[in-house]
């Protein structure tokens, strides 16, 4: 990748206003291995500005020119596969097998439920004589977190082509390099110019120049609660649409009749999954007291088989946390979760045995924890699982949704109407069944400090969207 201290404006790679570049380091060493140039509010501006200039006939292109160009850029996503697996692996310190398996996968599945949902969307509605038509809002800013360096970007960008907008993307610092590919590759399938840019930077510099720009109709960001309210708080100023996927906090609801291995299984990968960055992770384990130590068995014997280490090696399921900060986050809250009594049954604090080297952490489980303590409140971004025991379905229900967040929600059991109701109680954007995964036609946000809009599919592909209606559009036939 040659590109990677440049930024992609106006459909070429140029350099940022300052010469100032930022150090991209790799988790599971703590050596840099790349640099990103540090973008300015010169650099938005100019992105913006090919942005606007571009809109004015993208907004135009047809539903099969804008199939044609996301078809072009499946291809190239799948041509680049080795390399994006390759970045990700060493960007985010994510084992190879799950490079692929989970990042790779995903960008390439947004891309194609963007193009599939395009193919079928209908843009226009005949109401009598009138037409309400959706049409592309403009110049959108995307801003995207560091955990998923190819789902978060694909989903956004593939949805916003496919509303015919115009974008600039600020990629999180940590884990920059899959978007240069993905700049690459969007150049490559040919978008005309200023349709797409890319600006790196800090959020501070780059992320407010994008969310207080005058010529930005949108903005569409995914991270923490407190960067998502500064955000909002910008984009307030000139009423610009906002689209919000936050933190989490997640039960993942054991019934009584459920089947304790494999329920436990499932809640223990949910957890681990991404070394525990995900927002969805479901972290608040809910078991009925009556099967309560029979479920801890399982689950310890689960945790014991996660393997942690080298991200080169193929048999690896957990990698290093994204950088120290995150590592240092993470290990307090553990130091937390002692301090508040909750019993420490696997993991705990440091790193696990051999791996010095890297943000590693252990695969940390507590039990006896209460609702209220902070482990179990607050969103901690690590692989860090607290039980909780309930008496009834109606307590469990009482407790999933004894949280400031409502993003995901988790029910394992065995009674289909059981199962159904509880999924019904909970108050979240998302929840699944027995771990079926879900589908990227599907739509994807929160309730509460989760967020605000949708993702994903056809509703991705709205939050994009201006509704328009139109009086004696048909002449009365």
């Amino acid at each position: 990748m040659y590109n990677n201290t440049k930024h992609y404006i106006n459909g070429e790679w140029l350099d940022g206003s300052s010469q100032e570049t930022i150090d991209v380091i790799n988790p599971a060493t703590e050596e840099v291995f790349g640099q990103v140039g540090r973008g300015t509010k010169e650099d938005v501006d100019r992105a913006v500005e090919a942005a606007k200039e571009a809109f004015i006939e993208y907004r135009t292109w047809s539903v099969d020119d804008r199939v044609e160009l996301l078809d072009r850029i499946i291809d190239g996503y799948e041509a680049r596969k080795e390399d994006i697996i390759e970045t990700i692996r060493l960007e985010l310190g994510s084992p190879v097998t799950k490079a692929e398996e989970v990042h790779w996968q995903a960008g390439m599945n947004h891309f194609v439920a963007a193009r599939d949902a395009l193919k079928s969307f209908q843009f226009d509605e005949r109401r009598g004589n009138h037409l309400v038509t959706k049409e592309p809002i403009g110049v959108v800013g995307l801003i995207t977190p560091w955990n998923f360096p190819t789902n978060q970007t694909s989903l956004k960008i593939g949805a916003a082509l496919a509303a015919g907008c115009t974008m600039v993307l600020k990629p999180a610092l940590n884990t920059p390099m899959a978007a240069i590919i993905l700049a690459e590759i969007i150049d490559a399938a040919g978008a005309p110019k200023g349709v797409f840019n890319l600006v790196n930077g800090k959020g501070s510099e780059v992320g407010d120049a994008i969310s207080t720009h005058k010529d930005v109709t949108m903005v569409s960001f995914t991270g923490s609660g407190v960067t998502g309210s500064k955000i909002m708080e910008n984009c307030a100023k000139d009423f610009k649409k906002v689209s919000l996927e936050l933190g989490g906090k997640s039960a993942y609801v054991i019934l009584e009749d459920a089947d304790l291995k494999a329920s436990a299984q499932r809640a223990v990968r949910n957890v681990m999954n991404n070394s525990g960055q995900v927002c969805s992770a479901g972290t608040r384990t809910l078991v009925p007291s009556s099967v309560y130590d029979a479920f801890v068995e399982e689950v310890l014997k689960e945790v014991d088989s996660v393997v942690v280490g080298d991200t080169k090696d193929k048999s690896v399921e957990m990698g290093p946390l994204v950088s120290l900060d995150q590592y240092e986050t993470v290990q307090q809250y553990i130091q937390k979760g002692i301090d508040e009594g909750a019993e420490l049954i696997a993991g705990g604090l440091g790193k696990p045995e051999g791996l010095e080297k890297g943000y590693y952490v252990k695969p940390t489980v507590f039990s006896k924890v209460d609702n209220q303590m902070a482990i179990a409140q607050e969103e901690i971004f690590g692989p860090v699982m607290s039980l909780i025991a309930y008496d009834d379905v109606e307590e469990a229900i009482e407790i999933a949704n004894d949280s400031v967040y409502g993003l995901a929600g988790y029910v394992e059991g065995s009674d289909l109407e059981q199962k159904r109701y509880v999924a019904r109680s909970i108050r979240t954007g998302v929840v699944m069944i027995d771990g079926v995964p879900r589908d990227p036609m599907l739509p994807f946000g929160g309730y509460k400090q989760s967020g605000i809009g949708r993702e994903w599919g056809d509703y991705g592909i709205e939050e994009y969207l201006e509704v328009k209606s139109i009086t004696a559009y048909y002449d009365g036939e």
